[in-house]
């Protein structure tokens, strides 16, 4: 309202010359005409004021809301993947430990048995280290891929969410006639 009032006095001046114009008679500028389109402006823009104030408060807060929500979850979402990451990565240098610590024991227990146990010992150690091995090989395979899976998945979730906020309906038909344009163009 008090913008509605500020304008009406900025336009009191203008009022005033109006009058005193067309007292006077003279042609030149229809300060009269002015003024009245000014006052329905300021008027409009009073009522719009008055009954748009709320919806739009309301509307504008809701998606700040939204907005901070989105945020919050995709932190929470980075921070959990980086948990899980920082979490297989401990886990893979336990691996290597207890792969080295294994050798150890079967080398040891190698050493006191006969030639045929130590031949036979030998080869269950090779067998069993593959074996760790591949399994090692293949749980930072799937966990790599796993992190790839959910990074992929959050990031076209951000990007789509990005897209949609941003991508106006004038935006969209902007680029249709580009792209009918270029196709115009090249059919030509």
């Amino acid at each position: 309202m008090r913008t509605v009032i500020l304008v009406l006095v900025a336009l009191a001046p203008c009022a005033v010359a109006a009058a005193a114009e067309e007292a006077g008679g003279h042609a030149g500028i229809p300060w009269g005409v002015i003024f009245k389109q000014a006052l329905n402006f300021g008027i409009l823009v009073g009522v719009l004021v008055y009954f748009l104030r709320k919806p739009v408060g309301s509307f504008l807060k809701e998606r700040s809301e939204l907005l901070k929500k989105s945020i919050d979850e995709a932190a929470r979402a980075r921070a959990s993947a980086a948990e899980k990451l920082s979490a297989i990565e401990a886990r893979m240098a336990r691996l290597s430990e207890d792969i080295a610590e294994m050798n150890r024991k079967m080398d040891a227990e190698a050493d006191e048995e006969t030639h045929r146990i130590r031949e036979a010992a030998r080869g269950e150690v090779e067998r069993l280290h593959a074996q760790v091995q591949f399994a090692a090989d293949q749980e930072v395979k799937k966990a790599r891929a796993e992190l790839r899976r959910e990074a992929a998945a959050l990031s076209a979730r951000a990007a789509e969410e990005i897209v949609s906020k941003t991508i106006t309906p004038e935006d969209q038909e902007r680029m249709v006639r580009e792209n009918l344009d270029k196709i115009r163009e090249i059919v030509r």
